[in-house]
């Protein structure tokens, strides 16, 4: 058995583990990543990338020896400097070559959300599809393409950055400082943001939502909003219902530029099931350019959920040697 090093860099957590080559995670080690620290990251997957070493000499694996990163920002055509990453904090940080000195491996950097595309296209949800298009939807909206059996990374590394396509000229402003970006409305914190307006509105009927919280429409998290929703809540399946559309709409908007055979919607948002594809998928046919001449793209869930981007890194890891 052979088996790559995936690590997915979180905010919190830095997720390593060893992929074989069917995609299985054989074995994992978790880290905290250290706050605002990138000398202190780039020691935590040195550190996760030698006991994952230990571990294949251990059990006589065969090791690939490269290591594949999945980074939440903007990565460059080289695949080893991180541009920009905000919640890490970091700018032109050289992620690749550090990790490289300090762990004596070969290292590719990726987008996160590119390297869960790939393990869905390889491994998950996305296997045998032709072009596939993820949509990540956290936080904000994350995005990784996928045609010919080849990440499109674009001409600087930068491709698939969904989440920041304005979808309402002058609307709600973005972290990023535009305005109306299509993450603000079809994102989880969109979620949050239209089940508190929503309770706000009909206290009456948001009784359950409500209840799994302190009572105020404040108190409302997009774990509440989920919970509530299977209950049979109506305030939370027509927020629900509301980001789906956004979510739908943007999609369709995606499928004039793309035209993907599939796509995949991933992220903990995505883990309410049809209470989020349901609505995605009738606004997504609703809105499709010519939708009446042209074949229906799939649109699916994603099947790796969080370990998705830990195995495509992992699997990418591959094409260095």
């Amino acid at each position: 058995m052979s088996v790559s090093i995936g690590v997915d860099i979180g905010g919190t957590k830095i997720a390593a583990g060893l992929v074989d080559e069917s995609g299985a995670i054989v074995e994992r080690v978790r880290k905290e990543t250290p706050a605002r620290s990138f000398d202190g990251v780039v020691d935590a997957i040195a550190a996760a990338c030698s006991d994952l070493v230990a571990y294949a000499r251990t059990h006589q694996l065969e090791l690939i020896e490269a290591v594949g990163m999945g980074a939440a920002g903007l990565v460059d055509e080289t695949g080893s400097i991180v541009r920009f990453a905000p919640n890490l904090g970091w700018v032109e940080a050289p992620l690749g070559p550090r990790v490289t000195a300090a762990s004596g491996l070969p290292t590719i950097v990726e987008n996160d959300a590119t390297a869960a595309a790939w393990g869905e296209y390889r491994f998950g949800a996305g296997q045998g599809a032709r072009s596939l298009v993820a949509v990540t939807v956290g936080t904000g909206i994350g995005g990784g393409i996928i045609i010919g059996g080849h990440p499109l990374r674009g001409s600087f590394g930068m491709a698939a950055e969904f989440g920041h396509i304005v979808q309402v000229p002058e609307g709600r402003l973005c972290g990023c400082e535009r305005r109306g970006c299509w993450e603000q409305y079809s994102s989880g914190n969109a979620l949050v943001r239209e089940a508190r307006h929503l309770a706000a509105e009909r206290r009456s009927a948001a009784d359950i939502l409500l209840g799994m919280g302190d009572g105020t429409p404040e108190g409302v998290s997009g774990v509440h909003v989920t919970n509530a929703a299977r209950a049979g809540d109506p305030v939370a399946c027509e927020a629900f219902r509301r980001v789906g559309h956004a979510l739908g709409r943007g999609m369709a908007d995606l499928t004039a530029i793309l035209d993907p055979d599939l796509y995949v919607l991933g992220g903990g948002v995505s883990e309410a099931g049809d209470f989020l594809l349901a609505p995605v998928v009738e606004a997504y046919e609703a809105n499709v350019v010519a939708h009446q001449y042209r074949p229906a793209a799939r649109i699916v869930l994603a099947q790796l959920s969080n370990d998705a981007g830990l195995i495509g890194a992992g699997d990418l890891a591959r094409t260095l040697v």
